[in-house]
This record gives C-alpha cells, sequence and structure tokens, in this order.
C-alpha cells in the first residue's frame, strides 16, 4: 500500500477562466498600457547573444567593485548578528550621517528624525514622492531625454506625464522659456534630474534661479532626482535645487549610493524634504516595503567616511579620464556630441547616418558588438541620439571606440 505522502502527482485540471481574452484580460489596463524599459531590452539583447564578445555602454552602472571597507564593514554586520529590521525610517546613525553629508557638500540642512527617510535605492524615493502628491489628472512636468521611469510611475498613479523637450543647442538644460510653455493649471510636479541621465547635462546655480521663480509662482513641488550630484566634472560644485533660496520646502530631494559609491547592487537610496511629505512617504514606505536592507545600511554608514568619499573622489577622477577619451573619440569619428559635464554618459547624435537610434542601435550591437541605448526611448528630444555609458574600463571604451569608428566606415561604403 502507498501511503498518502508517497502517492504520485496527478496533473490537476485548470478550472477555466471566465474573461474572453485569456488571462491578459484579468490585468489593470495601466499595467498593460506601461511599455517595458527600453534599456533593458537591449541589456536582454546582449546576455541572449551567444557572442561573448561584446561590449556594453548600456547600463548605467559603475564597473568599480564596492570599496573594501563598506564591504567589510557589512559583513561584520553579518558576523555579529545585525540582521533584523531596522527602523522603517532608517537606522537613525546613517540618517544622521547622511544629514551631515549633505551640509558638507551641498549646504543642506535636514533633521534625520522627521525631514528624512532611507530607500530601497532612489528608485523607490521617487516612486514614493509620487505616490505621497500625485492624485488623478495631476499633470507631472518632465524635462526629456530623461531616466525613464519617471512618466511610467505617473501614469500608473494616474497622473498626466508632460514632457518638456530639451536640446543639445542649450546642451539639453531646462530653459525658462520651454517650462513655462508646459505649465497649466493641472500642473503639480516638476521632476529635475541634474546631473542629467541620459544626456550628462548640468545646471548651475544661475541657470536654475528662473527655474526657481516660476516654481514659485505656479506653487509647484520639485522632485529633484541628484543621483549624480557627485559626478560633476566642469561648472563648479553641484548645487542641489533645494539650496536655492525658498526652494527647501517646495523640494523632495531624491539620492542615492548607488553611482558614485559604487553602490548599484546594495539598493540604498535616501529622499529628504518637507516633513509632512516625508512622513506621508514613510506611511507608503511602511505598507510596501518596511525597511532597506540592515546590511545596506551599515555599508552605507562606512561609505560616508573619510575613507569613504576618499574612495568616492578616486572613482569620479577616472570617470572624468572616460569622460575626456569619449567624447573626443566621437568627436574624432565624426559623430557630433555635446560635453556632458556629469553623470557618466555620453550622448553623441547619430542623426547624419539617416538611420533612427533603434535602428543604429540594433546595428552596432549585431555588427559590431557594441551595445548601446538608442537614445528615443527617453522620450522627446531622445531621437537621433545615443545613450553611451563611459563606466567601463579605458581598454574597453578604445576597444569600443574603434569598433563604432570602424562600423561608421562600413556605413559610409555601403552607402
Amino acid at each position: 500500500m502507498i501511503k498518502d505522502q508517497e502517492k504520485p502527482l496527478v496533473p490537476q485540471a485548470q478550472a477555466p477562466l471566465q474573461r474572453s481574452g485569456g488571462m491578459n484580460s484579468y490585468l489593470a489596463a495601466h499595467a498593460r498600457a506601461i511599455p517595458p524599459s527600453g534599456i533593458r531590452r537591449f541589456f536582454d539583447l546582449v546576455n541572449a547573444s551567444k557572442d561573448k564578445d561584446i561590449i556594453s555602454l548600456g547600463v548605467g552602472e559603475p564597473d568599480f567593485v564596492t570599496p573594501w571597507r563598506v564591504r567589510d564593514a557589512a559583513v561584520h554586520s553579518l558576523e555579529k548578528g545585525k540582521t533584523q529590521y531596522s527602523p522603517n525610517a532608517g537606522l537613525l546613525e546613517l540618517r544622521e550621517s547622511i544629514g551631515q553629508y549633505l551640509s558638507n557638500q551641498f549646504q543642506l540642512t535636514y533633521e534625520p528624525a522627521n525631514e528624512m527617510i532611507v530607500t530601497v535605492g532612489g528608485s523607490e524615493g521617487i516612486d514614493l514622492a509620487l505616490r505621497a502628491l500625485i492624485e488623478p489628472g495631476d499633470e507631472v512636468l518632465v524635462p526629456e531625454p530623461s531616466y525613464l521611469p519617471y512618466s511610467p510611475i505617473t501614469t500608473l498613479l494616474g497622473g498626466i506625464p508632460v514632457g518638456i523637450e530639451t536640446f543639445a543647442k542649450d546642451q539639453f538644460k531646462l530653459t525658462e522659456e520651454s517650462l513655462r510653455a508646459a505649465i497649466t493649471p493641472k500642473s503639480k510636479v516638476l521632476i529635475l534630474c541634474y546631473p542629467s541621465n541620459p544626456t550628462g547635462a548640468i545646471m548651475t546655480y544661475e541657470e536654475m534661479l528662473p527655474i526657481a521663480k516660476i516654481v514659485e509662482e505656479h506653487d509647484l513641488i520639485v522632485i529633484s532626482d541628484e543621483i549624480y550630484a557627485e559626478l560633476t566634472f566642469t561648472g563648479g560644485k553641484h548645487v542641489s535645487f533645494a539650496a536655492l533660496p525658498g526652494m527647501k520646502d517646495r523640494t523632495l530631494l531624491v539620492s542615492g549610493f548607488s553611482k558614485a559609491f559604487a553602490m548599484t547592487g546594495w539598493r540604498l537610496g535616501y529622499a529628504c524634504g518637507h516633513r509632512d511629505i516625508i512622513s506621508a512617504m514613510l506611511k507608503i514606505h511602511q505598507y510596501t516595503i518596511m525597511c532597506a536592507s540592515t546590511m545596506a545600511q551599515v555599508a552605507g554608514i562606512e561609505s560616508l567616511t573619510k575613507s569613504g568619499m576618499e574612495e568616492k573622489d578616486r572613482m569620479m577622477e577616472s570617470y572624468n579620464q572616460r569622460r575626456r577619451l569619449v567624447v573626443k573619440g566621437f568627436r574624432e569619428m565624426g559623430l557630433e556630441c555635446h560635453e556632458p559635464q556629469g553623470a557618466f554618459y555620453a550622448f553623441p547624435s547619430i542623426q547624419a547616418t539617416g538611420m533612427t537610434s533603434e535602428q543604429f542601435a540594433e546595428r552596432l550591437l549585431l555588427e559590431a558588438n557594441v551595445a548601446a541605448v538608442p537614445g528615443h526611448v527617453f522620450g522627446k528630444g531622445g531621437e537621433g541620439f545615443l545613450r553611451c555609458c563611459y563606466a567601463t574600463s579605458v581598454t574597453q571604451l578604445t576597444e569600443a571606440l574603434d569598433r563604432i569608428g570602424t562600423f561608421l566606415r562600413s556605413l559610409e561604403q555601403d552607402g
């Protein structure tokens, strides 16, 4: 006799779906409508390729390993058994470290107890901020080309993303005129991301002042994504939008450790702002995520020490060297490329080839084994450009430039 637990499993008949259209018909319309990430599509193409000689300039991730002292701090916390939940807002020691860091670097003052929340990457900070602020019908102003998630998250919340095109002739900076033209009575939030992903543009104090004036005139809230604040190479030190006169209470500063501190996989970020908005974000965070990883937070504390900041500066200098190499390389092969003054992306124009961004990127991958992201996925103004991340080794970048140059010459011969 076969015991119950030893009986072979018999496939169970599936209950028929009641809706026509299959399982897809059960999905919410807004979930069906949002497109998959254009960046991830090309990343998946690279992973699926049988040719392992592909050089990827696609995903915005440092090639540096997280500094040893930072990793060791996390390992030591594990050895000491610090594996419990942290407070929802994050470890107080980390929040205090972030507060001191923002004061030292950007002359910003935030109260760790109620004007700050530690998040699972800067991405969660953006999501929480929009969820706390947006109601159906509210318009969110997004200078484009821009980081991909801003508009889809807005759409999921019933808000209306309003793209504001920026141009290479203006170094992809948001201008007073274009912002004024986009504002309507439904405008509620302006999202800024400077230094910019994907263009590498920055905005100076003088360039942001008229933007701040418009924000005040139209009673807007600003979500300032400053994840690349430490990666500013020209034009002086980064200026936070929250540091402009009258803008602190109107600004939700979102940042994190991924880019400048080479901690992408740790998923550690933070948001700072008015206590009422932070309180609302914290409530949502409590019900969805609860808290960031305790081990990652311990690592974050170490990254903000004197040693951690020195490691950050060393990596930044390397990025600056690569930035100059890549821009010079694109220009020498005949591709127009504005000078990226921040982040770690170049955004060369491929319009002279007569191809769309997607056509160029696909052929570059298939024929030259170089992966980059077509500019159109970043919204208005991105078509005709290519995002190339230079956070990889000089050897790889030099080889990638050689391959792109050879690819362009082959196009000329075919033409």
